[in-house]
């Protein structure tokens, strides 16, 4: 059998110790799939040393295939391997190693032996794809990688800590949680039923029932539930779904919270910037005035429903999310496919700002907020370079080498989503990330450009197509573009 190999080598500032380590935790394996990729963990059998087994259901060809690989060659803190035992490859051998260079850098090496079927005829139809496959996964690997070590080290004083997390099978809540395992921390689910085997919190936020024991010592708690905004026409009924889901939970906990004889140091509560309302090309920070409208009137009794446990000396930290971007779910999710397909373009007039933020920013923020304890009340979660919805589509169109020439004009997009239309596709909100900002928080892609080509795996943009950075520090009121 004829095969071929491909090999990934990053130099990383780190020890490589801690490296090696990372990728032994909990959720590296799950930091570490791209998020373009169509992965499902079925089975883990033992860890990485040898005999250990994980069992995938990936999407090869169009198809869902199943692949099994078994681990072998442990060389504890140096290199682990493991071996395709079913999949669709007809032979892979991945070789992962951390070489040390210095007592505080190493040399990342990942080395595949691959062969694909049907020898020379498979070869010829998929063997550039395939390596053009490896390429853009490894390469997205290996930043991952540099850039959640460089966030934990950030922090290295913080101890390993306990966290609750609500919402944790939600966008934010898949990729919070393997980022803070593999930081060492342990994480706990608050949900509303344990269909998994692990521990969990069993709550019922509808009927007020939360058992104040089980969280009892915590050190910090991250409140992220919440009816999905955009995932329905808002009807009479939809709306108290999305706002109650909000309100009641929050209250709930966070008078829970504020009843403990050991309560948690912090509460990092979810809220998002339809707090500030359709507010053209006025930039704002956290001290902006509230806006108007369904979005802003929720997102203010979200953020007050933190009171009780604020009273009671808890650091409360409101964080107010822009547009989430990833291709796994949000906003970024529904405009893939028609994009793809070059049915892409701005929305309205395209020239309302759009405040948008990375989901690996969006982590790194949270674990910030946690690990920062004279951050508390409002933050903006957003890039500090806030794009109109025109600026946006282009980009997005560059990244993935199409066009972006069919506009959906305002009325059409009242007609086909009515007030969800005015307040999320619609509304200009330019806001910026004083606190975070102010606080020392880094952003890993403040650059639009490059942020969609990291969490698209597209080639790196040049260093021409790169803004410089451009933080807004001046506020105030300018005038207002609307749609």
């Amino acid at each position: 059998m004829s095969t071929e190999r491909f090999v990934q080598r990053s130099a990383l500032p780190f020890p490589a110790e801690m490296v090696f380590d990372w990728h032994c935790r909990p959720g590296a394996f799950e930091r570490l799939t791209p998020p373009w990729e169509d992965v499902v963990v079925l089975e883990r059998d033992g860890g990485l040393d040898d005999g250990g087994r994980i069992v995938l259901a990936i999407r090869a060809g169009g198809l869902r295939r199943r692949w099994v690989a078994e681990h072998f060659g442990y060389v504890p803190g140096c290199e682990f391997n493991d071996i395709q035992i079913k999949g669709p490859f007809a032979y892979w051998q991945h070789c992962h190693r951390v070489q040390p260079n210095g007592p505080d850098h190493c040399v990342l090496e990942d080395r595949v032996d691959y062969a694909l079927p049907f020898g020379r005829v498979g070869r010829a139809v998929g063997g550039s794809l395939v390596r053009d496959k490896l390429e853009r996964m490894f390469r997205y690997r290996h930043e991952v990688t540099k850039s959640d070590l460089d966030r934990h080290q950030r922090y290295s004083g913080e101890q390993a800590m306990n966290i609750a997390i609500t919402g944790s099978s939600g966008l934010v809540g898949e990729a919070l949680i393997p980022f803070l395992t593999t930081g060492g921390h342990h994480i706990v689910r608050i949900t509303r039923s344990n269909r998994d085997g692990e521990k969990a919190i069993i709550w019922d936020p509808a009927n007020d029932q939360l058992d104040p024991a089980l969280l009892e010592g915590f050190d910090a708690v991250v409140h992220l539930a919440g009816e999905s905004i955009a995932g329905h026409r808002w009807s009479a009924k939809q709306k108290a779904k999305i706002r109650d889901s909000r309100v009641q939970s929050t209250q709930l906990l966070s008078k829970t919270l504020a009843r403990l004889a050991r309560p948690p140091r912090v509460l990092i509560s979810a809220s998002a910037i339809g707090y500030y309302g359709d507010r053209g090309n006025e930039m704002l920070d956290e001290k902006s005035a509230r806006g108007k409208g369904f979005l802003s009137e929720v997102c203010r009794e979200w953020e007050e429903s933190t009171r009780a446990a604020a009273d009671a000396g808890i650091r409360v930290v409101n964080l107010r999310f822009g547009v989430i971007l990833s291709p796994k779910g949000g906003a970024l999710a529904k405009l893939l496919t028609p994009f793809r397909f070059g049915l892409g373009g701005r929305v309205g007039s395209g020239r309302q700002w759009m405040s948008w933020v990375a989901l690996d920013d969006v982590v790194g923020c949270i674990y910030h907020a946690i690990a920062t304890p004279d951050l508390r009340g409002p933050v903006n979660v957003v890039s500090p370079n806030p794009v109109t919805n025109r600026e946006f589509t282009a980009t997005l169109a560059r990244v993935l080498s199409r066009p972006a020439v069919l506009p959906m004009p305002a009325a059409l997009a009242r007609l086909a989503f009515g007030e969800l239309a005015d307040e999320l596709l619609l509304a200009s909100v330019r806001v910026a990330p004083k606190e975070l900002l102010d606080s020392g928080c880094r952003f890993a892609y403040p650059y639009l450009e490059a942020a969609l080509r990291h969490i698209l795996g597209r080639n790196q943009p040049t260093p021409e197509s790169i803004k410089p950075l451009e933080m807004p520090w001046t506020f105030g009121q300018t005038a207002g573009s609307r749609n």
